[in-house]
């Protein structure tokens, strides 16, 4: 492929890039000159309107929360992988059947593991 054709390909992508950097560096700049900004000392307290706050206004979450959030995250991808594949099932070949055979075997392998270690137990701390 001679190096002409090859910068035209990258020509639309490189344009692209530098528009997409253009619309963010305007809505950045217009943002800070039109958007109206408060200069008094208690815009910059949590919960600027009603009560003043008492102590520290950051709350602490379990890292429950966490564990649940990457366990739904990695079964989210795998209704990704495995919705393409039941649909193209018929067509496929045995080996991307035993593929993903192994696939879920893995995913829930990780499942029992979490289960049995009580990640899944909700109790509140």
């Amino acid at each position: 492929m001679p190096f002409d054709a090859l910068l035209g390909n990258y020509l639309a992508v490189f344009l692209a890039t530098i528009v997409g950097f253009g619309l963010i560096a305007t809505a950045l700049i217009a943002a800070r000159l039109l958007a109206p900004f408060s200069k008094e000392e208690n815009k910059r307290t949590s919960y600027e309107c009603g009560m003043t706050p008492i102590g520290s206004t950051r709350a602490q979450f379990s890292f429950r929360y966490y564990i649940f959030a990457i366990l739904f995250i990695i079964f989210d991808v795998e209704a990704v992988f495995l919705f393409p594949w039941a649909v193209t099932l018929v067509d496929a070949s045995k080996t991307a059947f035993w593929e993903m055979i192994v696939f879920i075997g893995v995913l829930g392998a990780g499942l029992a593991y979490a289960w049995k270690k009580g990640v899944l137990q909700w109790n509140r701390e």
